[in-house]
């Protein structure tokens, strides 16, 4: 037998597989395809302190090795969430982490005190990858003062485990990542998308509606992966391993590379049943080598 568990703070996970934000929709989405239950957590869409529309269309766009997107958090607000969702989720046994986005430091504040107070969710995810309206519109996770203000402030009305998603777009993530460990992060998850942007050469336009967007998919994994390590390296905190991870074998590398779990996004675009699959392989990775728990994987790169 292997054990697939493992531990991000004091998220017990009976395996390392989680869904990435918004590409896995509240879980029922998945409910025809996969038994949500065998994954190790759900990382559910985004929410916002206010109802969002999103952007306008078009806002996805497809890659040769990924897509674009340029969704715009779209979603009814933190208190349809709790009113509508949250009894939605309830029929799952395992970590349910939600998603924080804002554009104000306030805006996140008030989703994180009212996902205070359910039960279910045993986790949230800080998406520092928004823009800081009161600062210009430079993204919260892009400079060191801003990230750490708002992980401070959702730190202080927040006592479940708080995991801060990192934005790739910077000079040095590293820095990044030991400030929000220094402002109160319980964990690190990375990484978000990259920005960048698709052409219509026919008809010389942006195909994006918002011109630039996020790039995600297999594209990126080796920059994800290299982050990933870095990072691990750099603080004392679990990292969570995120970036075109589609097989097994994706999600063994991040482990090696230090990521203490991992998340699956894109793919599941592409396989509904991606994850359950990835940890299907994982065990059998273990099996092959003689290998009987899968925290042994964690950090375990030669060099």
């Amino acid at each position: 037998m292997t054990d697939l568990s493992v531990n991000v703070h004091k998220l017990n996970l009976k395996n390392p597989v989680l869904t990435a934000s918004g590409t896995f929709g509240y879980g029922e989405e998945f409910d025809d395809f996969i038994d949500v239950n065998a994954l190790g957590g759900i990382i559910v869409k985004a929410t916002t302190s206010k109802h969002r529309e999103g952007n306008p269309y078009p806002r996805m766009a497809e890659t040769p090795m990924g897509m674009l997107n340029a969704v715009g958090l779209q979603n009814k607000g933190i208190d349809y969430f709790v009113d509508k969702i949250y009894p939605k989720l309830l029929k799952y046994s395992n970590c349910i982490i939600a998603n924080v986005s804002d554009s104000t430091v306030e805006g996140y504040v008030e989703v994180a005190e009212k996902m205070n107070r359910l039960d279910h969710i045993s986790a949230i995810e800080l998406n520092i990858s928004c823009p800081n309206v009161k600062e210009g519109g430079m993204a919260f996770g892009t400079s060191c003062p801003s990230a750490i203000a708002v992980t401070r402030a959702v730190r202080e009305v927040y006592d479940k485990t708080l995991i801060v998603k990192l934005s790739p777009n910077v000079t040095s993530i590293i820095e990044i990542a030991q400030a929000v460990e220094a402002a109160g992060a319980d964990a690190v998850s990375l990484i978000n998308t990259l920005l960048g942007m698709a052409i219509d050469a026919e008809k010389r336009k942006p195909v994006l509606s918002t011109i630039t967007g996020g790039l995600s998919g297999p594209a990126i994994k080796p920059v994800a992966l290299r982050m990933v390590w870095q990072v691990a390296k750099a603080v004392k905190i679990p990292v969570i391993g995120i970036g075109g991870i589609t097989t097994a074998t994706d999600a063994i590398e991040f482990l090696l590379a230090g990521a203490s779990a991992i998340q699956v996004g894109t793919a599941n675009f592409v396989d509904p049943q991606a994850t359950v699959k990835i940890i299907s392989g994982i065990e059998d990775y273990l099996q092959r080598h003689g290998i009987s728990d899968v925290k042994q994987l964690i950090g375990g790169l030669i060099v």
